[in-house]
């Protein structure tokens, strides 16, 4: 029981189970996991009167179970950080502490949301549940975020956060 709340599960099971999230989702409630889909209903929640087409389109009753599912991710991480793990971790780095990497946060912030919103779901979606419907603009998104993703960590991410924000 104790490698259970203590370390970190192995990569093979962590990934099972999370790929049994989407048919068991979609068994129990008839919806599609996906966590960007929680954006478009924050903002409906938030402007209810909105004329934005996008906004208003929106099925805010029936897609109000994506809050709370960010909700129960956001305070289960949080949970287990605190008090399953030996030390806790710390959620910011210091480097993101200060003002310089606030912007940074919150431009990323507003990019991977638009980027998600843009491209019809975010990465778990389109890689868990596009990838599991067989949907190939999925796998071809997912290829594209690998791609993205390894071009940010071995070259533009360096020259961004550390030459043009002194963070390093």
């Amino acid at each position: 029981m104790d490698w259970i709340m203590t370390q970190p599960w192995p990569w093979w099971l962590s990934g099972i189970l999370i790929g049994l999230t989407v048919p068991l989702l979609w068994f129990l409630t008839g919806k599609w996991f996906g966590v960007s889909t929680s954006l478009q209903q924050l903002g409906c929640t938030l402007t209810p009167n909105s004329n934005l087409e996008y906004l208003k389109s929106h099925d805010r009753q029936g897609n109000a179970w994506t809050l709370f599912f960010v909700i129960g991710m956001v305070l289960g991480g949080y949970l287990a950080t605190r008090f399953l793990m030996p030390q806790p971790i710390e959620f910011l780095p210091s480097q993101f502490k200060t003002w310089q990497g606030a912007v940074v946060l919150l431009i990323g912030g507003v990019l991977v949301g638009f980027g998600a919103r843009y491209a019809g779901g975010c990465t778990s979606g389109h890689a868990i549940t596009g990838i599991a419907n067989l949907n190939w603009p999925s796998l071809l998104a997912t290829i594209c975020f690998f791609i993205g993703g390894l071009a940010v960590t071995w070259g533009l991410g360096n020259y961004l956060f550390g030459t043009l924000l002194g963070i390093n």
